[in-house]
């Protein structure tokens, strides 16, 4: 027979894995409460505790999302267009929006005072009109929701796959206010949806929620419940989302550390997760390149961090001569451009090819807490090349030179998060050997900026989904509104003397 945990103590060992031990520390012991909960990630003995507050905060929005999405099977497409309709308009509406760029302006004051990245957490004039565009942008988009997949006649009787609404689906996103307005996609399809953001945005989400999704659902008629936010700063809140049984899909996107994690717990909890975790680009530069092609390439993907910036540059001998000076002007100008110097990594055994000066010279390179004098090009271990730079205004790039493009692809393939990949290269043969051996879901053939759900194809995008943890099953790396789905089968029999 089982009891309640009611508490621990220094010590105690806990079995994780099958075959391993791990003892809870003093300070665990000390926090646990009766009522609270104790997640063991099986993996890596971690010990998450989770408090009964949040366990309940939790508990309420997935059951409250849950009895949403029974409800929501009975509300035409045009009240979720209205929906979106509705949260567009205030989006617009300078007088809405000027609480929640004031709260906006909060957290990142908050965030820069404790030495935090911003950089993605600005609601900039840009962030707000492409929320409102992609909220619009589902207007348009036909929700899916059951239509006939494949049918398959026989004599008397038909077969058809419909698509139908997974159900509830969880969300653990990073600190940036956008994702609000992306995780709504999935209400096109007929789900419904519970966030938790990251602590440096809970203040801008609380003001989005309150001036305009809110207002927006209510005058839609949509179900109460529907889309939930999670308003708690406490990390814990993730872990007991991503372990509720009511769950029918977890989504994170932040730092590849924390996704992992997270990801770690709902698979154990049996629920099934898409992770958003790791990025950072591979520019392979072949025996074929256009030298003016490349120095683009590399200037496009370096206006801002986000996941698919260009990250390694991976440029082969025989063109290294010429190309690598291409390589640090178009890092200069793209640093210019954003008015830092620029930080170089270069990979153990390809200093010959850079200047000495880039290693000997000292730069303020601009991060999160502030401008820290370092030198301006490094020595980088070439197992560490898989390093994603997280940078604010500097941009950070890794250079790596290589025999040729298999090299570079076997590099890739070992040490990315296998993400974005793009070979600038003109010659066709070298393109489609450099396709059929990469293993990555996003390929190009220049700048890798590209990558992205609403630029690319037209869909906000929920996150992209790297190879880091294996191929995905039957759908794209883009996960958006309209993917999130499940499939019934209905049978229609014409003959009632139809028998096997």
């Amino acid at each position: 027979m089982s009891e309640p945990l009611t508490s621990l103590t220094a010590g105690m060992p806990i079995v994780f894995g099958g075959d391993r031990v791990t003892a809870v520390p003093p300070a665990l012991a000390e926090a646990f409460r009766a009522g609270d909960r104790l997640v063991v990630v099986q993996h890596d003995g971690a010990l998450l505790h989770v408090p009964a507050a949040e366990h309940a905060l939790v508990d309420r929005a997935v059951r409250a999302a849950h009895e949403a999405f029974g409800a929501l099977g009975a509300v035409p497409d045009e009240a979720v267009s209205a929906f979106y309709e509705g949260f567009a308009r205030r989006l617009d509406d300078d007088a809405v929006v000027a609480s929640i760029l004031s709260a906006n302006e909060a957290d990142v004051a908050r965030a820069r005072a404790a030495g935090r990245s911003t950089t993605r957490l600005v609601l900039s004039p840009k962030m707000r009109t492409d929320m409102a565009a992609g909220l619009r942008g589902w207007i348009a988009a036909p929700s899916g929701r059951d239509a006939v997949i494949e049918a398959v006649d026989h004599d008397g009787w038909r077969v058809e796959q419909r698509r139908a609404p997974l159900g509830v689906v969880g969300f653990v996103f990073e600190g940036r206010p956008n994702v609000l307005a992306d995780a709504c996609g999935v209400l096109r399809s007929g789900n419904t949806t519970v966030l938790r953001i990251g602590r440096d945005a809970l203040g801008t989400a609380r003001a989005v929620v309150a001036e305009a999704l809110g207002p927006a659902m209510a005058e839609a008629g949509l179900p109460e419940g529907a889309v939930g936010l999670l308003d708690s700063p406490e990390r814990s809140t993730g872990w007991a989302l991503f372990s509720h049984p009511l769950l029918a899909l977890a989504v994170a996107r932040g730092s590849g550390e924390a996704v992992a994690q997270l990801g770690a717990v709902a698979r154990q909890a049996g629920i099934p997760v898409s992770l958003h975790g790791t990025g950072g680009a591979w520019l392979v530069v072949g025996e074929g390149a256009d030298a003016d092609r490349f120095a683009s390439a590399v200037y496009h993907s370096l206006d801002r961090k986000v996941c698919n910036t260009l990250n390694v540059c991976c440029i082969v001998r025989s063109r290294a001569a010429e190309l690598v000076p291409r390589l640090l002007d178009a890092l200069g100008r793209a640093a210019d451009r954003r008015g830092a110097p620029a930080k170089l990594h270069v990979a153990a055994g390809s200093e010959p090819f850079v200047p000495g000066e880039w290693f000997r010279r000292v730069v303020a390179v601009r991060r999160a807490e502030g401008d820290v004098e370092e030198p301006q090009a490094e020595v980088l271990a070439l197992d560490a090349l898989g390093t994603e730079w997280e940078w604010e205004d500097s941009p950070e790039v890794s250079l790596v030179v290589v025999d040729d493009q298999e090299e570079a692809v076997r590099l890739c393939n070992r040490l990315s998060p296998r993400l974005v990949a793009s070979l600038v290269s003109d010659d066709a043969a070298e393109q489609e050997r450099f396709w059929a051996a990469v293993d990555a879901p996003f390929v190009g053939n220049g700048f890798t900026r590209w990558v992205d759900g609403q630029y690319a194809l037209g869909r906000p995008e929920l996150g992209l989904s790297n190879w880091q943890h294996g191929r995905l099953l039957a759908r794209s790396g883009v996960l958006s509104g309209d993917s999130v789905y499940t499939v019934r089968t209905r049978v229609v029999q014409t003959d009632p003397e139809v028998h096997r």
